[in-house]
């Protein structure tokens, strides 16, 4: 099963500062490049913890018996590892969006490259697809997505095509999504519009915001102090939650400030944000939109 080039492998992992008998998480393990990194790193005493929702991840899965895959969402990382025995960490890993794996095979309806079924589920056995929030989803709730996760200025025309469209029969394929959207469609860009609204649908159906701020927060809880987290995010909407929660550990307004005004903040940053250079881009197109940060907890 193919798996791509994982995205800013030495830097992330350089981020974590490894200790030999620490204990890791690596909570998007997709093809393992950067769990195989951090075991290569541990000690006989080190432990690594993964997780991934996509059932085909599970084929990855690293044979040692310092390391243990768990084919959930990372929303629940507290929870496992709770059941693992495991109350606090050293570091924890997250390179977000999809997987090359998940955009190239046709049929999971994540690429504008290919016709496939509206699905975009990262993990299949979920319910809502892309098909439900397309075809069952009112107008309104459209607008929204399209507006918030695609930031399309065009979410209005977009909400009220569909919406149309689907009156006389369902919207089945992306290939049927494409002709329904097709004016506005213009060929000059008609890659990038699609590609946002892709995202925003693909937000949508995985609740990608809502996991991120419930992983973030559940990241607090479970490093230990001096512990490390590093995030790789990819469009704008993540990058601007994580960035919030590493400056001072909420995702909107300002932390409280005492009498003198000052105010205690749960990371330190470590650097600066991180993007990949032009050799890793050219070897690795998905890598081209990465921004990496990296914060300990105080």
């Amino acid at each position: 099963m193919e798996y791509h080039n994982p995205v800013l492998l030495k830097e992330t992992v350089d981020g974590l500062d490894i200790k030999p008998d620490g204990i890791y998480v690596d909570v998007t393990f997709g093809g393992g490049g950067h769990s195989k990194e951090i075991m290569r790193r541990l000690g006989p005493n080190g432990k690594l913890f993964a997780f991934d929702q996509d059932t085909d991840a599970l084929a990855n899965a690293i044979d040692d018996e310092r390391f243990t895959l768990i084919n959930e969402n990372f929303r629940y990382i507290k929870r496992f590892l709770r059941f693992h025995g495991v109350r606090q960490v050293d570091g924890i890993l997250g390179d977000l969006g999809v997987s090359s794996h998940q955009f190239d095979v046709p049929e999971r309806g994540f690429s504008t490259r290919f016709e496939g079924e509206l699905d975009m589920r990262m993990n299949q056995k979920e319910a809502v697809s892309a098909y439900n929030v397309v075809n069952e989803y009112a107008e309104a709730d459209l607008r929204r997505i399209f507006a918030d996760y695609g930031e399309l200025t065009t979410a209005k025309g977009l909400a009220s095509a569909i919406v149309q469209a689907r009156e006389s029969h369902p919207i089945k394929n992306t290939e049927q999504l494409k002709q329904v959207l097709s004016r506005f469609l213009p060929a000059h860009k008609s890659n990038k519009i699609l590609a946002q609204i892709y995202q925003a649908i693909r937000i949508e159906v995985n609740q990608e915001m809502e996991v991120l701020k419930e992983f973030l927060e559940q990241s607090l809880e479970v490093l230990k102090p001096g512990g490390r987290l590093s995030v790789i995010s990819y469009h704008s909407l993540e990058d601007r939650l994580v960035k919030r929660f590493m400056k001072n550990g909420m995702f909107e307004g300002e932390p409280e400030r005492d009498f003198f005004g000052r105010f205690e903040v749960p990371f330190k940053l470590i650097g600066k944000m991180i993007v990949p250079t032009d050799e890793e881009i050219k070897i690795n197109s998905r890598a081209r939109s990465a921004k990496l940060r990296i914060a300990e907890k105080k």
